[in-house]
């Protein structure tokens, strides 16, 4: 049976490591071939702003250090190909056993065409709406970082980037500090 399986990878060679896959399988028995549809590194588009302040887009891993692979685990030469790929260090679960992903794990990572056949679309550029709306001259307290604990007041509120300008007070100085939505919480 067909599941998708998270392999560990060494971080930042994720793409070498898919090749190598790509290849392997191309140049296996028949049978080791039959056994292996696809393998993905997660990835998504994100909006950045470079240091003049232009935005532009760049493709980043969801999940550094891990590769996603479409493939039968009963042939177990197809499952000793994979784990003896240069750059791989096993298969995700408990002592290197493989775990097939639930279909809602894989939803998450990859956008699947049908339910039936598994094979990976583009995945979306847009990112959800922020739950939490921030004001200006609203006061946050910082939940996470070196600040954590400080509170401040929000002088900038950039929702593309779901980030706040807030002036925090260190040593009865004002000084505004730039943080994602996530590490803050409304007072």
């Amino acid at each position: 049976m067909y599941n998708w399986y998270v392999i560990n990878t060494y971080s930042g060679h994720e793409k070498k490591v898919e090749a190598n896959l790509h290849q392997r399988f191309k140049s296996a028995p028949e049978d080791v071939r039959f056994a292996f549809r696809e393998v993905i590194v997660p990835t998504e588009m994100v909006t950045d702003t470079d240091k003049d302040g232009k935005k532009f887009q760049k493709e980043v891993r969801k999940l550094p250090g891990y590769l996603l692979v479409h493939m039968n685990m009963d042939n177990k030469n197809a499952r000793l190909l994979v784990r003896d790929t240069p750059g791989i260090t096993n298969f995700v679960g408990p002592l290197g056993e493989p775990v097939p992903l639930s279909r809602s794990e894989v939803a998450k990572l990859v956008a699947v065409s049908t339910p039936d056949q598994a094979a990976a679309a583009p995945v979306s550029e847009e990112k959800a709406a922020p739950t939490v709306l921030f004001e200006l001259g609203e006061i946050v307290k910082v939940m996470s970082g070196p600040l954590s604990d400080f509170d401040g007041e929000i002088t900038e509120v950039n929702p593309e980037q779901q980030k706040l300008k807030v002036l925090v007070s260190i040593f009865e100085r004002q000084v505004p500090v730039e943080l994602p939505y996530d590490q803050v919480q409304k007072v």
